[in-house]
């Protein structure tokens, strides 16, 4: 082990101990409150549900070249999760609830762990990062089924889930830092990176944001720069210089 991997090694295993030193996080139940609910063509949460649409038309770009041999499966499980975003996160808006929000979620951490096992196979080492892809997955489905299940059980625990999504949002970086592959397109992962910043942004501040002239709330608008971070992130396994191979 270098020095390289040693220090996300270390950034990784001090992240899991903080979370799990750290109190319990249930669901606040006030976060199925958006602030956009208006009801167009019979849809309840109009917005907020078809604004999903781009990360369907994204994923669907992206198994269209599944046939190309250079692309690695981590590239498929990526475009299937980000296809299914649009249906579990669509579903999710047009009745908010916690039982919903497991469809929203799940596809989600699929395509986080996916991403973040082709990074490590782009930039670390090619063996590792196809051997992670799969546990990884799972690992992600299954923060998904512990938060549900605590939530059920009256003691909610967002805390596996909120590593699933936070942590690979700091070792990505740290990768694209530390390391010079090319195997990815670097400015593409950057911008993917840029705009899902944005877009918790937006999600932070969507009722501020629908304040400003009532035609677009900021969770809207989370979905438009997410979907555009998923698609700089298609476009990033396209045009590597040197697509990953599969052996």
């Amino acid at each position: 082990m270098n020095w390289r991997q040693a220090l996300l090694l270390a950034v990784a295993a001090a992240a899991v101990v903080v979370a799990f030193v750290a109190e319990r996080i249930p669901q606040d139940l006030a976060y199925h409150a958006f602030r956009d609910g208006r009801t167009m063509l019979g849809i309840p949460n109009f917005w907020n549900v078809a604004t999903n649409l781009p990360f369907l038309a994204v994923g669907v770009a992206g198994l269209l070249h599944v046939r190309e041999a250079s692309l690695p499966r981590h590239f498929v499980v990526f475009c299937v999760g980000v296809a299914l975003v649009a249906i579990g996160s669509g579903w999710y808006h047009l009745a908010p609830s916690n039982p919903a929000l497991v469809f929203d979620r799940l596809p989600m951490t699929i395509a986080f762990m996916a991403l973040f096992a082709a990074v490590v196979a782009d930039r670390v080492s090619l063996p590792l990062g196809q051997a992670l892809l799969w546990p990884c997955v799972a690992l992600g489905i299954a923060s998904i089924g512990w938060w549900h299940w605590t939530e059920t059980a009256g003691d909610g625990d967002l805390r596996p889930y909120a590593l699933v999504q936070f942590l690979p949002m700091l070792l990505i970086p740290a990768m694209l830092v530390l390391y010079r592959s090319e195997l990815l397109k670097t400015s593409l992962i950057w911008a993917a990176l840029g705009a899902y910043v944005l877009a918790k942004v937006a999600e932070y501040f969507d009722g501020a944001v629908y304040a400003l002239g009532g035609l677009v709330s900021g969770h809207s608008i989370k979905h438009l720069l997410a979907a555009l971070a998923a698609w700089w992130l298609l476009r990033a396994f396209l045009k590597g210089t040197r697509p990953i191979k599969e052996p």
